[in-house]
């Protein structure tokens, strides 16, 4: 399956080909000042199954730290994915693909989270220890 997305304004976009390794929610202080919203939805692709296929003459990227590389377009703000190269992933931000059933399996960096979800879903205190995490999960 390939899903569709576009920025904001449609100049920029993209597909996504396939099944993301890894969907949920992160609530690290970055993520949430990043989307402009208490937590942030993420879907994580290798990055050969995401292909810009308009305006990425139009995309910015901003780097605050080596983990992430978050682009958007330059014309109208509009956020698009975040490239994490020492994971070997991207994040399209899960509303930029509209047609992808969003199907959240964890909560990440909820030590930091501001917004408590009881959805039973397991809740890690950071990152899980396959990404230099401890993996350790917080009760609900």
């Amino acid at each position: 399956m390939t899903h569709k997305g576009q920025c904001f304004c449609g100049s920029v976009r993209l597909e996504a080909t396939g099944e993301p390794a890894a969907m949920g929610y992160c609530h690290c202080g970055s993520c949430r000042s990043w989307s402009g919203g208490p937590v942030n939805a993420f879907s994580l692709w290798k990055p050969e199954a995401v292909t810009i296929t308009a305006g990425a003459e139009h995309i910015a990227t901003f780097e605050k730290t080596a983990l992430s590389q978050r682009q958007y377009c330059a014309k109208c703000g509009g956020h698009l994915m975040n490239n994490h190269p020492p994971l070997g992933l991207v994040d399209v931000h899960a509303a930029t693909l509209p047609t992808l059933k969003f199907a959240p399996a964890v909560h990440i960096n909820y030590a930091e989270a501001v917004l408590p979800l009881r959805d039973g879903l397991p809740k890690l205190k950071d990152f899980p220890a396959e990404f230099g995490g401890s993996g350790d999960v917080i009760a609900e």
